[in-house]
């Protein structure tokens, strides 16, 4: 029988909140993150706001030479696995490091880094330094985590757009089951907020132009929203077998319960309208948990706050789990700290857990007059106390990814 796995550690770096308390005080008082950018001149785009975290890579224990060698988005890594490990008391001196893995997600790299690059080989004169080759391949950032944690199992890069976040703690998860690793290190991470990545959203106007009002940009299922604002930051995990972490007396966050994965195969920035695809993730991530709808207490949204996504996900959501859709909070945590790509299925995986740990719903941010095509209970404005034992958290993707993961607590009492 395939073992189970549980979360036993967590750390979190998120726009207006770095840390777990800082993290879960941002998103239970509803409060938003996204403000003018100001990681770059950004006055010649479209939209000129972004949800940018707030980090001093100083205090989080980087040097001078880390900094240098590290990409932002490797160093929100670096710092979230330290965090993530003390958090699990797990002490991986006397264990096993070629059963200690590491799977780690992201979209766009080190984005920051190959802008700064680029514009180097483009001047005249000057020449790159010595990290061009490691911020041109992502799993360098994989390899810093494995050195940072001693992991000298299976390690992995995954990039599969914005489900990248969950689909590598899937991954993970999958190697603890079939016996393959015993612990496994793993999240996501994206410092996406850069000049590229900006026009490229420019381009196909999937962000939202509202620059006077940024508090307010990011407003999933609502009427008036006009596009996803861009986001960054990390979140990893501590992965182990459910009977080790028990008998060694860890703290247990979660199961991870269910989880799926489907490509529509349509288009690589649209969407099937009927969201076959995102329901028959949905479907069989339950399936997978032994989950009915009617067990499923929580739905974290992808809710990226584009017009098509929003419905698409409402449709799909419909139909996975019937009537049940309709009595279930729903959220969307991008209301308030953005879309970081990548990095956000792993980050939102730490809200849901935050969320079961306060039996409290966040909210969605900014929603005051919902979609009438987006009918579904989104919980706006202000945080709901909740029974929180089972969470469906999903994520949609350009190129049709479409991922879906149930959390559970191991000893919840049956349906």
């Amino acid at each position: 029988m395939a073992r189970r796995v549980v979360i036993t550690g967590v750390g979190v770096l998120a726009p207006g909140g770095i840390g777990t308390k800082a993290f879960w005080s941002l998103l239970s008082e509803g409060r938003t993150a996204t403000r003018g950018i100001t990681l770059f001149d950004a006055s010649a785009f479209r939209s000129r706001i972004a949800a940018e975290a707030d980090f001093d890579p100083r205090l989080h224990g980087l040097t001078e030479p880390d900094t240098r060698r590290l990409d932002r988005a490797a160093q929100f890594a670096v710092v979230t696995t330290r965090e993530a490990l003390a958090d699990s008391g797990l002490d991986l001196t006397p264990a096993d490091p070629h059963r200690t893995g590491v799977s780690l997600g992201t979209a766009t790299g080190a984005a920051t880094s190959l802008d700064t690059h680029y514009r180097t080989l483009t001047t005249p004169g000057t020449t790159p330094g010595p990290h061009l080759h490691t911020h041109t391949v992502p799993s360098s950032m994989a390899a810093e985590i494995a050195w940072t944690a001693g992991a000298e199992g299976p390690a992995a890069l995954i990039s599969t757009g914005c489900t990248a976040g969950l689909d590598a703690v899937a991954h993970a998860a999958d190697l603890i089951r079939d016996n393959t690793a015993d612990i496994m290190i793993t999240g996501a991470t994206d410092a996406p907020i850069t000049p590229a990545v900006l026009a490229s959203f420019d381009a196909i106007k999937a962000t939202s132009p509202r620059n006077d009002d940024p508090a307010t940009a990011s407003r999933p299922f609502d009427i008036t929203r006009n596009g996803c604002v861009l986001g960054e930051g990390a979140a990893m995990f501590v992965l182990e077998e459910l009977g080790s972490a028990r008998r060694r007396g860890a703290r247990i966050y979660a199961e991870i319960a269910g989880h799926a994965s489907r490509c529509n195969a349509h288009h690589m920035t649209g969407l099937r309208p009927d969201g076959a695809e995102m329901a028959q993730a949905v479907t069989a991530a339950l399936d997978e948990a032994r989950l009915t709808p009617a067990g499923l207490h929580y739905i974290n949204a992808h809710g990226s706050g584009t017009k098509q996504n929003d419905r698409h996900e409402t449709t799909a959501l419909k139909l996975a789990l019937g009537h049940h859709a309709r009595t279930t909070p729903v959220s969307s945590v991008k209301s308030m700290i953005g879309h970081s790509l990548g990095a956000i299925g792993s980050i939102e995986i730490a809200a849901c857990l935050l969320a079961m740990e306060h039996h409290t719903v966040p909210p969605t941010a900014n929603l005051h007059t919902p979609d009438p095509e987006c009918d579904l209970d989104y919980v706006p404005l202000t945080a709901r106390a909740h029974r929180t034992d089972t969470v469906l958290t999903v994520g949609s993707g350009f190129g049709g990814f479409q991922s879906a993961m149930v959390l559970a607590r191991p000893d919840r009492s049956p349906e």
